[in-house]
C-alpha cells in the first residue's frame, strides 16, 4: 500500500517515481490501515543491480582466475555465467601448459569435460528415454541389460545407480592387467601400436585395444564385489552401466544418440566423444602427461584410464566441449527441458531429476547438488550462496557446470588442473571454483 496525501503533480509524480524504484520510501503511516497499523513502514530492498553494475562487479573473477594460474592451479581456464538468459561472463585466461610460449586459451578451446559427462551425456539421455517410457526409475539393469542376468548386478534398480548407492565399486583400474607391472609398457598380446582390424580401439596415440577386451571390461564389472546398498557410494561404474542402457534401448551407440538427440538440434558444435575425428588437436586442451599407463600427454584422447578402453565413449567420461556450447545445454535445463522454440524433455522431467532424491545423500538423479546443510558448513558444496535448487557436476580434470534455478543462473568453469600431472589439487585447496561461482552471485546481487 502506498498512502499519498495530495493529489497534485508532484505528489504523483514521487509516487510514480517511487513505483518504478528511482526514489526509496521513507515514510510511516500516520494512521492504521486495513491490516497495518500507525508506524508501520516499507523496508526497502535495493534495486538489483544494472547489467553494467553487474559486469563491473564481476571484475573479481579476473581476479581469482589470474591468481590460480599464478599460484599454478591450472595452467588456463574459461569461465563462463549466463543470468536470465544472457551472457554476463565469458573470459579466457592463461594458457594450454604453463609454459608461456604455448598456445593461449581462448573461449573456443575445447576441453576434456571428465566427469561432467555424467549428467551432459548420460543423465540427459536417461531422462530423454524415461521421459519416451523407454526407462523406468523402478526398472532393474537385467530388464535393459540382458548378459547381467544371473549376476549379482541384475536386479540393480535404475533409481539406485543414478544415486549412487546400488552398492557397485567406485572404480576399477583395468589398465593395469594390461600392461607390464614392472615396466609400464603395454602388453604386446592386448595392444598394438598401429591400428588393424583386430586391435581397432584407440587408447592414445600409437596405442590401440584388441577388440575383444570390450567383453572383458565389462565381464569385470559384473565380477566386481557388490556392496551393501542404500549407501552412497560415488561410482564410474553406475555410469558405465547406464551408458550401456542407452545403447541397448536406443540401438544407438552413446555418441551418436546423444549428438542425434541433443547436441546437434541445439548447436553444439564442440561438444562430443573423441573430437579428434572432428577438429585438430591444435584447439584440443592437453591435459596429464601420464607415466603410469600411456606413458604421453593425453591430447584430444580422454584423460579417463577406463573411459580410454572403452575406446574414448563411455557413460562415466570421454565427453569434450567449449564453455559455450555445454552453457547451452544447461539452458535448456533451466529451461524446463526447452530451448530456441524446441522442446526436448518434458519439465516434470527435469524437476524431478534435479532434485532432491536421496535420503542418504546430497544426489539427485544423475546430478549433484548442494550439501543439505551448507549453510552450517566451514566449507560449503559447491559454494556458499548455492541455492538448494542448485544442480550440476565437477569433473576431475578441473571441470564443473551448475546451474541455480532460484537466481535464473548458468556457472561454467573449465580447466585442466590435470596438467602436467593429476597429483596437483589446489583448484580443489584454493577452493577456486566455489569462490568464482559466490563472486558471480554476488555481482547479480544474489547475496
Amino acid at each position: 500500500m502506498l498512502a499519498c496525501y495530495q493529489d497534485d503533480i508532484i505528489t504523483q509524480s514521487a509516487a510514480a517515481d517511487l513505483l518504478n524504484g528511482k526514489i526509496k520510501a521513507q515514510g510511516k503511516l500516520p494512521v492504521s490501515v486495513c491490516n497495518f497499523k500507525f508506524g508501520d513502514g516499507i523496508v526497502q530492498a535495493a534495486p538489483p543491480p544494472t547489467l553494467n553494475e553487474v559486469k563491473k562487479n564481476l571484475e573479481i573473477v579476473d581476479s581469482i582466475a589470474q591468481d590460480g594460474i599464478t599460484r599454478k592451479a591450472f595452467p588456463g581456464c574459461v569461465v563462463m555465467a549466463v543470468h536470465k538468459g544472457e551472457i554476463i561472463y565469458n573470459k579466457a585466461f592463461g594458457n594450454y601448459e604453463y609454459d608461456s610460449a604455448g598456445k593461449t586459451m581462448n573461449l573456443e578451446s575445447i576441453f576434456d569435460l571428465a566427469s561432467v559427462t555424467k549428467t551432459t551425456a548420460t543423465t540427459v539421455s536417461i531422462m530423454k528415454l524415461y521421459d519416451e517410457g523407454k526407462v523406468k526409475l523402478d526398472g532393474k539393469l537385467k530388464d535393459y541389460l540382458p548378459y547381467v542376468a544371473g549376476s549379482d548386478k541384475a536386479n540393480l534398480r535404475i533409481d539406485d545407480i543414478l544415486l549412487h548407492q546400488a552398492g557397485l565399486v567406485p572404480f576399477i583400474a583395468f589398465y593395469k592387467e594390461t600392461i607390464d607391472p614392472v615396466t609400464g609398457i603395454p602388453n604386446p598380446v592386448i595392444y598394438s601400436k598401429t591400428q588393424t582390424k583386430d586391435f581397432g580401439i584407440r587408447v592414445a596415440e600409437n596405442i590401440y585395444l584388441r577388440n575383444d577386451w570390450q567383453d572383458t571390461l565389462m565381464n569385470r564389472i559384473l565380477k566386481s564385489p557388490l556392496g551393501a546398498k542404500n549407501k552412497y557410494v560415488y561410482s564410474d561404474n553406475d555410469f558405465i552401466f547406464l551408458g550401456k542402457i542407452v545403447e541397448q534401448v536406443s540401438g544407438l551407440t552413446l555418441d551418436q544418440y546423444v549428438q542425434k538427440t541433443f547436441y546437434s538440434k541445439i548447436g553444439m558444435y564442440s561438444t562430443g566423444y573423441k573430437p579428434r575425428n572432428k577438429f585438430t588437436v591444435d584447439g584440443i586442451v592437453p591435459t596429464e602427461t601420464e607415466k603410469h599407463f600411456r606413458q604421453q600427454t593425453a591430447r584430444g584422447d580422454v584423460h579417463d584410464e577406463g573411459a580410454s578402453l572403452f575406446g574414448g565413449v563411455a557413460g562415466h567420461a570421454g565427453l569434450f566441449s567449449n564453455a559455450y556450447d555445454l552453457a547451452m545445454l544447461y539452458q535448456m535445463l533451466l529451461n524446463g527441458g526447452s530451448f530456441n522454440g524446441i522442446r526436448f524433455l518434458k519439465p516434470e522431467t527435469v524437476n524431478l531429476f534435479t532434485a532432491f532424491n536421496s535420503k542418504i545423500s546430497r544426489r539427485g538423479f544423475g546430478f549433484d547438488k548442494p550439501e543439505k546443510d551448507n549453510s552450517l558448513r566451514k566449507d560449503p558444496y559447491p559454494s556458499q550462496l548455492a541455492s538448494p535448487e542448485t544442480f550440476g557436476h565437477t569433473g576431475f580434470t578441473g571441470t564443473c557446470v551448475w546451474v541455480d534455478p532460484r537466481y535464473d543462473l548458468v556457472y561454467v568453469f573449465l580447466s585442466n588442473r590435470v596438467n602436467p600431472t593429476r597429483d596437483n589439487n589446489k583448484l580443489s585447496q584454493l577452493s577456486i571454483r566455489g569462490k568464482i561461482q559466490d563472486a558471480i552471485y554476488r555481482a547479480i546481487g544474489a547475496d
